[in-house]
């Protein structure tokens, strides 16, 4: 099997949601959540994905899954129209295609006890017999941190972390090529994230498992990504392989989230960089780049022209007429 070959293509991919108002509900707008992106992630690698909250990072992950309908564009999986055999074609791509959610809390059936929850999707998609069930159910529990004699408990007994690992290895169980990962460290502690990091890292090398990691934090997706997408207003501005991009981002509003990650050596620390106003409403975005409302070096033709994602000369690809 050819490694270097994409798992996972997009292009030109746009989610539209409808804004209805009234009493009959019509229609009187567009929320452009995702608004023509394009990237390829490469068999057993992690691809980050980050930006503000509302940029659009969820809705492209949960679109990439089919979890939503696409307003344009493609999504192949292993080369193949993730949409092409209907109902049933994107049903057959479920297991190999999981979802770990953000909210350790929320995404567990407090009634269901966790080994269950992590072997009902087993029995739903045939993957084993109902004798082989616990076996199978102990064994990723063991690969994601879990003790066997957890597997009888309910999801009150156990700690946020404790409770990722869960959502993980419910993940995990059906063993799948490719992980969205959406905000999977935000509602836990610092510490707790090192320990869920850590998984994810060892899932990457141990297991071969492909990672979509949707973050707000650059510093969290630093340990775990090799590439790295910056995404604002429904649009990627700019992707580096991880250590390019930290060490020379070259979108305006790349270098404003680095400024802000909290540094311990004053020597390494950047400047701050201080960006003014709100995000614009996806629903109505500014004319030419979407960023220049925020862009301490905007100029006229920021105003006016959109900037083409375009490759540079070190490999970045970034979405500005100054780079």
């Amino acid at each position: 099997m050819d490694t270097a070959a994409p798992l996972l293509e997009v292009e030109g991919l746009k989610t539209h949601f409808p804004i209805r108002d009234g009493l009959f509900g019509q229609i009187s707008g567009q929320v452009r959540a995702v608004d023509g992106v394009s990237f390829r992630i490469r068999r057993g690698t992690s691809f980050g994905l980050v930006g503000e909250s509302g940029s659009g990072k969820s809705t492209l992950g949960r679109t990439v899954l089919g979890l939503y309908e696409p307003t344009a564009g493609t999504v192949r999986f292993n080369g193949r129209d993730i949409r092409a055999g209907g109902r049933k074609g994107l049903a057959a791509l479920r297991p190999k295609m999981q979802l770990v959610f953000q909210d350790p809390y929320g995404s567990l059936n407090p009634r269901v006890r966790v080994g269950d929850a992590i072997g009902e999707a087993l029995l739903a998609h045939g993957l084993v017999r109902k004798a082989e069930l616990r076996d199978a159910v102990l064994e990723v529990m063991r690969i994601c941190g879990l003790a066997p004699y957890q597997f009888a408990r309910y999801p009150h007994e156990f700690s946020g972390g404790q409770r990722q690992r869960i959502g993980i290895a419910r993940a995990l169980a059906l063993k799948p090529e490719l992980i969205v990962a959406d905000e999977p460290v935000s509602a836990l502690d610092v510490s707790i994230q090192a320990q869920i990091i850590n998984l994810f890292s060892d899932l990457k090398e141990q297991q071969g498992v492909t990672f979509l990691f949707i973050s707000h934090d650059l510093a969290v997706v630093e340990h775990l990504c090799d590439e790295i997408a910056v995404m604002y207003l429904g649009l990627i501005v700019e992707t580096a392989g991880r250590d390019a991009l930290f060490d020379r981002p070259r979108h305006p509003y790349t270098q404003a989230l680095l400024s802000a990650i909290p540094v311990a050596d004053p020597d390494a620390r950047r400047d701050r960089i201080v960006l003014q106003g709100e995000l614009p409403s996806p629903a109505a975005p500014p004319a030419g780049c979407r960023f220049h409302t925020r862009c301490p070096l905007a100029i006229d033709r920021c105003r006016a022209e959109v900037p083409v994602l375009r490759t540079l000369a070190d490999g970045h690809q970034a979405a500005c007429h100054l780079a």
